[in-house]
Formats: structure tokens, C-alpha cells, sequence
């Protein structure tokens, strides 16, 4: 398989790279040394590579799951505030008007 995926690398490579960007032409084993380095950096070696993206998005619906919608709107709210660094008064939204609000 690497050695399969390997030469199309190189191939695309040098079809590619050396017109594009004016790179030189890479051989066979500079195209699989490239490949790992690649796994390396972005997809360790997992056995199905990549973050594991899937772990934080179970936990989070487990989580979610159990939370009435009061909850739920809640914790996004918070969630929303927290990462936009940006940390507004929910609490005046959840009272009701007063008769002043109301009038106008």
C-alpha cells in the first residue's frame, strides 16, 4: 500500500510542483519519506488517522443528552461566550419583561 500510494505521490508531484512552484522533481523514496512525515504531523498513527474528532463530539452529545432544553440552551450559551472570549449578561434575557418593556 505505501509503496502503491508512494509512486502516485510522486508522480503527482513531479507533474505538479516543479511548473507550479518551481520545486525540484522528487524521487520514489523522497515521496514515501514525505508520506510519513505527513502521517507524522497530521494524522499520527492512529488506526484510523486524523484527531480523534469523533471522542470530543460523543462525549459532548452523552452530555447534552441528559440536559432538559432549559440546560441545553444554557450550556451553549456558555460554551458560545467562552470561546468567542466574549462573555455577555444572559441572565437580564431570562426575566420576564417589565411593564415598561412592555409599553414601549
Amino acid at each position: 500500500m505505501l509503496a502503491a500510494v508512494s509512486a502516485v505521490t510522486m508522480l503527482l508531484w513531479n507533474a505538479l510542483m516543479p511548473d507550479i512552484f518551481h520545486l525540484t522533481e522528487i524521487t520514489f523514496w523522497q515521496a514515501a519519506g514525505l508520506l510519513i512525515l505527513a502521517r507524522l504531523f497530521f494524522g499520527g498513527f492512529r488506526p484510523h488517522g486524523g484527531w480523534p474528532s469523533h471522542t470530543w463530539r460523543n462525549k459532548l452529545r452523552a452530555k447534552v443528552s441528559d440536559m432538559t432544553p432549559e440546560e441545553r440552551d444554557r450550556f451553549f450559551r456558555r460554551m458560545h461566550s467562552h470561546y468567542h472570549h466574549w462573555h455577555p449578561d444572559f441572565s437580564e434575557m431570562d426575566k420576564e419583561p417589565s411593564k415598561k418593556d412592555k409599553t414601549e
